[in-house]
């Protein structure tokens, strides 16, 4: 049901003159599909209440509900084309009246911990950009086929939301920043074990897929009712740069059940890493900060250790952020684990005295699509220092890719055996104090001499290229800016 739609409507918005990027595709659909779920949900709580006898107040006022604007049906249960706000009319009904009326929620909204702040911060940085009101009326009747109300409809949308979130990410050079592997995620919080009356935290949010699937890992735990208010309300937090990765983010995790996410449209960078007290504090922070990225000289102010490199700054944010005996999963570009620079040195003994970096995971290239480099995940606890590290390899016997992605199969057995820390053909220990104090070296060798190479494909190889090009485009564009 909701692949076709989706399918149509991208159809649709391909031939609108205002749209012109699978982001654009992403973002249009979003806010109509964001809608008609906030129409639904409001008419399953007006259900609840009168179950229990009890009043509802909608949301949005009765003109600006989607049976008002979007579907006005007539007394046969079917559109009512005498009333349905059609071409011009409708382009001028949503730009003129309904957008503002949602952003206005912002400002009326009780507090930032309610849906109806979110939803102005939603349409606060949205935009229609459909040109057609001709074709806005075809996405509209699209969407409105579309179904909630059984948790199999509500997973099959979660699922083919994170798909095109998925082709929204690996739509350009950056898409590293959008999108994580969800096996890979999965297989990170499987070692974090979050665990319900924590706190967890991502301060790179992006399409928020670490908060959301660690809703998925949890929900089902929710046994009471106030574990469910716990999750809902206390349990997840996050942060977030780029408008359009923190709209989706938000919108993802409404479509994933959390009706008010305690996430923040903000620079996590431009905090002072010392200005971060106790009360700031997460038990859990499971993150993939952007790869590549460079900041300004004043937002490195902010931090003990100095560097341009966006993925350095986040880690001491994450590793300053976490309370004591908290957990942490971060992807991180595997060039840290060697890198000779007086930040990268200063860096890796600032985490290994003051967290125990436990587990390293290798991740083969191609796990991030387009991404161009290799990456791999540190998992530390904060609060001593550490004594051993286990590493793994990950070798899924298969070169990965956009046709031949990483499945949770690829890392059951990372799994099974970081519990125990087991050696193996893939796995191996490193003392901390066998670790050459000069330069912190925590370079992936494999002692077990099982090292295969690997022929890259020619896409990989490309990517890679693109990526390095990209990178030494935004490195020329910020010398320039000096000049």
């Amino acid at each position: 049901m909701f692949e076709q739609a989706f399918k149509r409507i991208d159809d649709i918005l391909r031939k609108d003159a205002g749209v012109s990027s699978e982001l654009d595709y992403i973002e249009q659909t979003s806010w109509v599909l964001f809608l008609k779920y906030l129409d639904a949900l409001e008419q399953d709580r007006a259900q609840i209440a009168i179950l229990h006898g009890k009043p509802h107040t909608f949301l949005l006022e009765e003109g600006f509900r989607w049976n008002a604007w979007a579907m006005p049906l007539n007394a046969a249960g079917t559109l009512d084309h005498n009333r349905a706000l059609v071409g011009d009319d409708l382009r001028d009904f949503v730009d003129q009246k309904l957008l503002p009326y949602l952003r206005g929620f912002k400002q009326r909204a009780d507090s930032p911990d309610t849906i109806e702040y979110k939803i102005g911060e939603i349409f606060g940085e949205l935009r229609n950009k459909l040109q057609s009101g001709y074709n806005l009326r075809e996405v509209i009747e699209l969407v409105d086929t579309l179904r909630f109300n059984s948790q199999a409809e509500k997973h099959e949308l979660s699922d083919l939301y994170e798909a095109r979130i998925r082709n929204m990410g690996n739509a350009g050079r950056n898409g590293g920043e959008y999108y994580t592997p969800r096996p890979l995620i999965r297989a990170i919080l499987a070692v974090v074990q979050p665990r319900i009356g924590e706190t967890i935290y991502d301060g790179a949010l992006g399409s928020a897929g670490f908060l959301c699937e660690a809703f998925a890992r949890l929900n089902p735990q929710a046994k009471t009712v106030a574990a469910r208010e716990q999750l809902q309300t206390k349990t997840f937090f996050g942060q977030e740069k780029k408008p359009l990765a923190y709209v989706i983010g938000l919108m993802n995790m409404i479509l994933h059940g959390i009706d008010a996410p305690n996430i923040i449209h903000t620079n996590t960078l431009d905090q002072n890493n010392n200005d971060i007290e106790e009360r700031d504090r997460h038990n859990v922070i499971v993150a993939n900060p952007p790869f590549g990225g460079r900041e300004r000289a004043e937002v490195q102010q902010n931090f003990p250790i100095k560097t341009s490199e966006t993925a350095f700054l986040f880690l001491q944010h994450f590793i300053r952020k976490l309370r004591a005996g908290g957990r942490a999963g971060i992807v991180i570009k595997n060039t840290f684990l060697s890198n000779t620079d007086n930040a990268s040195v200063s860096l890796r003994k600032l985490l290994l005295e003051s967290c125990n970096l436990h587990t390293v995971l290798d991740c083969p290239g191609g796990t991030f699509q387009g991404a161009g480099v290799k990456t791999v995940v540190l998992f530390f606890t904060k609060g001593a220092p550490t004594r051993k590290v286990w590493f793994y390899q990950l070798n899924p016997g298969r070169n990965l890719g956009k046709t031949n992605p990483l499945n949770d199969d690829d890392l059951a057995d990372f799994i099974e055996q970081q519990k125990t820390f087991a050696d193996s053909p893939q796995s191996w220990s490193v003392d901390a104090a066998g670790i050459d104090k000069s330069t912190f070296d925590l370079s992936v060798k494999n002692p077990n001499g099982n090292e295969e190479t690997v022929h890259r494909s020619p896409e990989e190889i490309l990517d890679e290229i693109a990526a390095l090009d990209a990178e030494s485009a935004e490195i020329l564009q910020s010398i320039r800016g000096l000049l």
